[in-house]
Formats: C-alpha cells, structure tokens, sequence
C-alpha cells in the first residue's frame, strides 16, 4: 500500500491530474551513463533528440571509454600537436575518426568510427618495391581510387617483390594485414571507369605468398594465386597479429608480397597501399 502511494504521490499532479514526463526529464547524469554502453554512432544519433540528451552525450567519461587506452601516445605520434589533448575526449575522438597524415603523408591513420579500432594505411610510396627505380617496370600513375591519390603500376617484372615495415603503439588486441591490389590499370574514358587489361599476365601460373612478422616474434605466413576479376580492387589477407595489453613498447611489423619464380614475368599489377585494421573490422574484407 505504501509503495502504491508513493507512486500516486510522483505520478499526479495535486488536483489529481496525470504528471506528463519527458525525455527532456530524465537527470542528466542517468542520460550519459546509457549513453556509455552505447556505439559512438548510437551516441551521436541520440544527442539529436533533445537539449538534455544533447548535452549529456558531451561527457568525457563517455568518449574515453571509446578512445584507446593509449590515445596519448597515438596522439603525439601521429599528429605531433599536444594541444589537441587539451580538448575534450568527444573533440579528440572526432579528430581521430577523421584520415590523419603522417611520416610525411605515406602513412594515414583513423579510428574506425563505430569500435574506435585503430586503422592505419601505408601509401605504395611508403613501401619496398624492387625495380621501382626503372620505369620499364614500375610507375606511380594517379589515381582517384587511392585515398593516397597515386598507386604503383607494374608493366612487367621476372623479380616481384614489395616490401614494408613500420613501428607503432598499437593498443592490445588482435590485427589483420591486407594488401590492396588490382589487376589492370584504371582509366577514365567517357566519364566512365574502365580498366586497361593488355599488361596483365603470369599470375595465374605460380601463386604469390604473403609474409608478416612482429617485433615479439610472431609469424605468419600464406599463398594465393590473384584471382580477383580485372578491374576491381582486392584485399588479400597477408596475416594476423596480437598486441598483448599493457605493453610499453611499440609493436614493429613488417609484411611482404612476392612472387619471385624467375622462370616466367608476371605484370599489369596496380599496387595502392597496404592496411592494418582490427580483425574485427578485417573480416568485411575476407
């Protein structure tokens, strides 16, 4: 019987008349912390419902769960401005969700907007490539389909080879590499997109392996003939690796494309970038 009064006693107005609550009635406090168990994307779609919601979706203690847990140390590696950390923890989310430039543009950095994964990608510049000096076998051709703007274009080669290695504070988890490839060089004919297929030849004859190893001496090693259609971008998968937590140092990994049987060429390759992603975020490339 009590708690029947009590619940009159909230529910109704003096006169007896109903108490109409409102979304915009509910304590701010209780607002932010639903909003922790949410998506950064879930977050930003409530914060559109009213001015409560909007201003408790602004509180650090929510975006800092969604940051890595080193973010300082990302922050001063890839952007190399300490005043950003001087913002607040939505600010420096949103300023690292964004492509960010670094070792000189041939890296680019990002969180995955909806896991905060970390995601970087390595521009064909930034990269080992063998013969890339000689322009009988390789060129650097723009490109609107390359967040770098330019990927590298093989005509012919007996020797192929890609190499790439780099250090960086992942935070813990599990990471997958991939190398974005196309057979046939892209055009743009008509205002259409088509493809160049003359130089493409000698890859369905051996298969090309794919190599990653880590810093703390993880290996990964596999082997796939390019079977992706002419003309569309593929990721191939070249391995996966683990970055323990609380690990103080960075974690250095270098991966390898090659396919080096001299016995037969092999071109009309498009080589963009190399990206390194959260396996999580990975398996929509597989």
């Amino acid at each position: 019987m009590g708690a029947n009064f009590s619940g009159s006693a909230s529910d109704f107005n003096g006169d007896g008349s109903a108490v109409k609550l409102r979304l915009g009635d509910i304590p701010e406090s209780c607002v932010a912390l639903v909003l922790s168990y949410l998506d950064p994307p879930e977050i930003c779609c409530l914060a559109r419902t009213n001015r409560a919601f909007r201003s408790a979706s602004s509180a650090d203690f929510i975006w800092e769960s969604k940051l890595p847990q080193n973010f300082r140390d990302i922050v001063e590696r890839v952007l190399e401005n300490p005043k950003v950390l001087s913002l607040e923890k939505k600010d420096i989310y949103a300023r690292l969700c964004r492509p960010n430039p670094f070792d000189g543009g041939a890296k680019k950095f990002w969180l995955d907007k909806k896991t905060g994964g970390v995601c970087i990608s390595i521009s064909s510049k930034g990269l080992t490539i063998t013969g890339i000096e000689d322009r009988r076998y390789w060129n650097h051709i723009p490109s609107e389909e390359s967040r770098f703007h330019t990927v590298a274009y093989l005509y012919q080669i007996w020797w192929f080879e890609v190499n790439g290695e780099f250090e960086f504070p992942f935070p813990a988890g599990t990471y997958s590499v991939f190398f974005r490839v196309q057979l046939g060089r892209p055009l743009r004919r008509y205002g259409r997109r088509v493809y160049n297929p003359e130089h493409i030849h000698g890859w369905d004859i051996k298969p090309v392996r794919f190599q990653l190893t880590t810093s703390d001496g993880q290996r990964s090693s596999m082997q796939c003939h390019l079977e992706n259609s002419p003309g569309c971008w593929a990721n191939y998968h070249a391995g996966d690796f683990a970055v323990r937590a609380h690990t103080d140092s960075p974690t250095k990994i270098k991966f390898s494309m090659t396919q080096i049987d001299c016995t037969h060429t092999k071109g009309g390759l498009c080589l963009d970038s190399v990206l390194v992603c959260p396996s999580s975020v990975g398996k929509s490339f597989a």
